[in-house]
């Protein structure tokens, strides 16, 4: 058991399986959902889940709703890396040479499934999904598929056609809205019944970080990208002119919780993620300048790089602004 569990968390902390290790069946779908990712979607559906126990209105909170929706959501992650994976393949994009093929095991191209299992795991999970989708549909009314079928329209188009939003330099817009105001915003919604209109703004900081990833990821992927004619936002922008926006996004999120603490959104604890700042100064010397030419000794996910940086960073500054915003729930503290 003990060698199952640890299997477990170098895939969740690498997205890989060291070669010596037996792939057992939880490390190989963890592995085709792209797991290690998933503390994004988590931290997301926490921050609408606290915020409506410690926002700035006292709402009736309903914990078995924030659960369903905190389900809904991870399960939503996983169909939606599945559906870039299969997409990506089918269109060309994905390859053995390619960088997703490079930097961890692609679900079909590395043998862990095939297309058709692909296929059905993608329409499983869905299905799971719309369960979940009906029953709080008949609580709550019509935004609860509302913010679902958006954050569906983003998620199936962001590599499929006729959109592929992610070669017209969308993508990076599009995660913002997912991980920001569709997640933030509908669990607060299936877990109170309200949408204040101060929660847009309390979606944005979170929102900015997780966007921060994807431009690390597409910096990463810069030269790859371009030769395929996939323009996402650093191609348009190049590397140099990406890597400072990227830095500018990871600046704004402190900044943003110092303006939403200051005009008493955010109660006073939440100043705990200043306490990343010294990440942050890492993080920041990190992308100003180049990437390494060769692997840095022991670096898991290599040929990316800037992507596991801002990584770092987000988790730090998000498990932080998730305690803040917890410690204001017990002891309610605003400006």
């Amino acid at each position: 058991m003990a060698s199952l569990v640890d299997n477990w968390a170098e895939v969740l902390r690498t997205q890989n399986l060291s070669s010596g290790r037996r792939m057992d069946p939880v490390s190989r779908w963890l592995l085709i959902v792209r797991a290690s990712v998933f503390p994004m979607t988590l931290t997301s559906a926490a921050l609408g889940g606290i915020l409506a126990l410690a926002g700035p209105d006292e709402a009736a909170f309903h914990g078995l709703y924030f659960l369903e929706a905190l389900v809904g959501l991870v399960l939503a992650h996983a169909a939606n890396n599945m559906i870039n994976d299969y997409f990506d393949l089918e269109a060309g994009v994905d390859s053995h040479d390619y960088v997703r093929g490079q930097y961890a095991p692609h679900p079909i191209l590395s043998g862990l499934v095939s297309k058709g299992g692909l296929v059905a795991a993608i329409a499983a999970v869905n299905l799971v999904d719309l369960a979940i989708l009906a029953h709080l549909f008949s609580v709550w009314g019509w935004p609860v598929p509302a913010f679902a079928l958006g954050g569906l329209f983003i998620s199936v188009f962001y590599v499929a056609p006729p959109l592929r939003l992610k070669q017209r330099g969308l993508g990076e817009p599009g995660v913002f809205v997912v991980w920001g105001p569709l997640m933030i915003g509908g669990t607060y919604f299936v877990s109170t019944g309200t949408l204040p209109a101060w929660l847009w703004a309390a979606s944005l900081p979170y929102a900015v970080l997780v966007t921060t990833v994807l431009f690390g990821k597409h910096i990463d992927k810069l030269a790859a990208d371009r030769e395929k004619g996939i323009r996402t936002l650093p191609v348009i922008l190049g590397d140099e002119r990406a890597r400072w926006v990227a830095q500018a996004l990871m600046v704004s999120f402190f900044a943003l919780v110092l303006l939403l603490v200051l005009t008493g959104t955010f109660g006073v604890w939440t100043l705990v993620v200043f306490g990343a700042l010294p990440r942050l100064v890492r993080v920041l010397r990190v992308f100003s300048q180049p990437r390494p030419q060769a692997r840095p000794e022991s670096f898991p996910i290599w040929p990316l790089w800037y992507v596991a940086w801002a990584f770092v960073l987000t988790r730090l500054a998000g498990v932080l602004l998730v305690a803040g915003l917890a410690a204001n729930a017990v002891y309610p503290l605003f400006l």
